[in-house]
This record gives C-alpha cells, sequence and structure tokens, in this order.
C-alpha cells in the first residue's frame, strides 16, 4: 500500500539533469546515475523548486485509452486509464480522467479514492483530503481510503488526525501486509503527535513471526523491526537504486530513509534527519511516500 504511491509504484527513470542541480545546490554529490532519459509531460514544480516529470505513455495507457472511448461512460475503464497514467506518473491527466467519470458516477467511491491518491502525488494535500473524507462517506468499508486519508492529513502536519485514520483502517485490515503498511505509519503518527506510549503499542501488534508477502512491504517490515528496537538503523538502510528501471530499490531507499529520517525526529538530531530525506529527494521516485514526506519535511525546515 505503502501506493506506494505508494501504493502504485512506477519505472524508474534515470536522474534528471533538474535532480543532479538540486544536489549541487545542496552541497552533495548525486548518489543516482547522472544519465538523462526520454521523460514525459512536467507534472510539477515542487516547493523546494525542482520541476517533476512523468514517464513517457506506454502500450498499458494507449490500450486503456482506446477501451475508455469505446464505452466512455464506464468508470471501471476510466479507472483502468486513470491508473495505467499514474503509471507512468501522469498524474495530472489521471486527476483529468477521474473528474470526468464522475459526471456519469457521481457516487462512484473508488473514483473519489483514486483522484484523491493521485493528488497527493501532486502534492494538493487538501484537495486529496476532501476527495478522499467524499469516498469514506459513500463507501466505509473501502480499506484503501483510511490510508490515503491518513496520509492527506500526515502530509499536512495534522499528525493526531493521521492516527486516528490509520488505526481505523488497520482495525479492518484482513491481510498481514496490509495490517503491517498501516502499523508503520501508524507509529509514526503516534511518535509526531508526541504519543509515544500509543506508539509503541501500536507496533506490539506485530509480533515476531508476522511476515510480509508483497515484497515492498519488506521495507515496513524493517522500519518496524527498528522502532522495535530489535535491528539499528546500519542494519535495515539500503544501498542507493541502481537505475535504470528498478522500482523496488528506489522504493525501498525512499520508504527506510524517510523512517529512518522521522525517527532521527523523534530523538531530537535533526540534522541527521535532514541528511536522509535529502538523499532521497535526488532520486526519481517522487510520487513514493517517501519522497513526497522527505519532500515536505525539508520544506518545513527552511
Amino acid at each position: 500500500m505503502a501506493n506506494f504511491a505508494h501504493r502504485s509504484p512506477s519505472v524508474i527513470s534515470a536522474l534528471s539533469v533538474a535532480a543532479i542541480l538540486l544536489a549541487a545546490l545542496a552541497g552533495s554529490t548525486p548518489i543516482f546515475a547522472q544519465t538523462v532519459s526520454a521523460r514525459g509531460p512536467l507534472e510539477l514544480t515542487s516547493a523546494l523548486g525542482r520541476k517533476l516529470y512523468a514517464l513517457p505513455e506506454d502500450a498499458a495507457v494507449a490500450k486503456a485509452r482506446q477501451a475508455l472511448a469505446a464505452d466512455p461512460k464506464n468508470p471501471a475503464l476510466a479507472l483502468d486509464l486513470s491508473k495505467a497514467l499514474a503509471a507512468c506518473r501522469q498524474y495530472n491527466e489521471a486527476v483529468a480522467v477521474d473528474t470526468a467519470a464522475m459526471t456519469s458516477s457521481p457516487t462512484n467511491a473508488e473514483l473519489f479514492l483514486e483522484r484523491g491518491h493521485r493528488e497527493l502525488g501532486l502534492r494538493k494535500f487538501a484537495a486529496a483530503q476532501a476527495d478522499l473524507e467524499h469516498a469514506n462517506k459513500l463507501d466505509p468499508k473501502l480499506v484503501d481510503v483510511y490510508y490515503h486519508l491518513a496520509l492527506a492529513h500526515y502530509f499536512q502536519g495534522q499528525f493526531a488526525e493521521a492516527a486516528k485514520f490509520f488505526a481505523q483502517g488497520r482495525e479492518i485490515a484482513k491481510t498481514d501486509d496490509l495490517l503491517i503498511d498501516y502499523t508503520a505509519w501508524l507509529y509514526s503518527s503516534l511518535r509526531r503527535a508526541g504519543k509515544e506510549q500509543d506508539a509503541a503499542a501500536a507496533i506490539a501488534r506485530i509480533t515476531p513471526e508476522m511476515k510480509n508477502t508483497g515484497p515492498h512491504l519488506f521495507f515496513y517490515l524493517q522500519l518496524i523491526r527498528f522502532y522495535q528496537g530489535k535491528l539499528t538503523a546500519q542494519q535495515i538502510l539500503p544501498p542507493p537504486p541502481s537505475p535504470p528501471g528498478d522500482v523496488e530499490s528506489e522504493l525501498s531507499f525512499n520508504t527506510v530513509n524517510y523512517g529512518v529520517g522521522n525517527w532521527n525526529i523523534y530523538n531530537h538530531n535533526n540534522s541527521n534527519a535532514i541528511s536522509l530525506f535529502r538523499k532521497v529527494v535526488e532520486g526519481e521516485a517522487w510520487n513514493s511516500w517517501g519522497f513526497v514526506g522527505s519532500e515536505t519535511e525539508l520544506v518545513r525546515s527552511h
């Protein structure tokens, strides 16, 4: 979950010139390969001043676009196209597709969930919150809504509210993967809200025997073991990604560096936290939650 983008990770492109310039301005050497690959449209300019680009459209987008054109009022086909676009990081068009589909399907909770998810990636946190609150009213049993609604609050610095929704979602999670994912973010939210005892109780639910199934959930499980004091930061911090195209490598790097950076904030070591966050934002997976969180913290630190 953690679509990535978390929950929907996409193919990682090589480091752009903008990333190299950002790292130079930060006084550090970029840790990613310094090559430029084909890219799609400009999606947004971050609050740090970096231009963030989509990937080129692929065959999956073309196929989904054709299917929706043949049946334009079908919300399932609109969702397929939105997700295909998001896999190429074409978030602005994905949002436009969801918005158009709402005209004929105004009570479809999954459309509001999908649009809110992509608005989070575009750093439109308040808009995402509104969409996700509406999705929750339309379908309170849609577990992914709680996750993304919690993230909308989290990225706005509303940590107690974020914890509330992560906790609610965790209660209806039906797999260990979801339990691990929700728990990692619940712990972070509670720590940032100053509720250390509640945070300790939250991670106690992840037992030593618990395993992940989805590959990227291993990163969250490792973070929880770190929070539990069973692993050290050195044991869990992954090496820099090896582009091009290594989705899991960059997802792991962003997730763990952000999580350990957050832990440094709880423990009043802001300089270490900032160093870890800067490493994350040198990368290309700007739609990952670790990247969004790192970027948000760097903006707050200025």
